[in-house]
């Protein structure tokens, strides 16, 4: 289990977004958790020069929606980049019910950051890369 904040990183090394262009796809499954997810995404990417009309937010049923969810971004809007955001949280009992919501909620916010922050960073870096070809 991870014990630190991998939403730390060198924000110098990361490339201005303005005028890049992102779709964000989310989960309206654990809505608490990827509407936490998707801030994290948004702050970051505003943190780093994109604009708000440049972050394009839609809502699919489930996880398992994610990937036709970006597919759509992707066919049919202007984006450079989509972002996607789910939580799927599996257990036997009880006890491991509880242990994975606390480790998630660490993960959307809480005290090992915001994988949402990972995920826009993630998608600045790609869509500099592509700008770059």
């Amino acid at each position: 289990m991870a014990t630190k904040n991998f939403s730390d990183y060198n924000v110098d090394a990361v490339p201005h977004a303005e005028n890049m262009r992102f779709g964000i796809v989310v989960s309206e499954w654990n809505i608490e958790i990827t509407s936490a997810l998707a801030s994290g995404a948004v702050n970051t990417l505003l943190k780093h020069g994109a604009t708000d009309d440049n972050i394009q937010i839609k809502y699919v049923p489930g996880s398992f929606e994610l990937p036709l969810g970006a597919q759509f971004f992707a066919e049919f809007e202007n984006v450079d980049a989509v972002i996607m955001l789910g939580c799927v949280i599996q257990g036997e009992t009880r006890h491991f019910d509880f242990i994975c919501d606390a480790v998630t909620l660490d993960r959307a916010g809480g005290k090992l950051g915001n994988k949402g922050d990972e995920a826009a960073i993630t998608a600045i870096k790609m869509v500099n890369l592509k700008n770059n070809f």
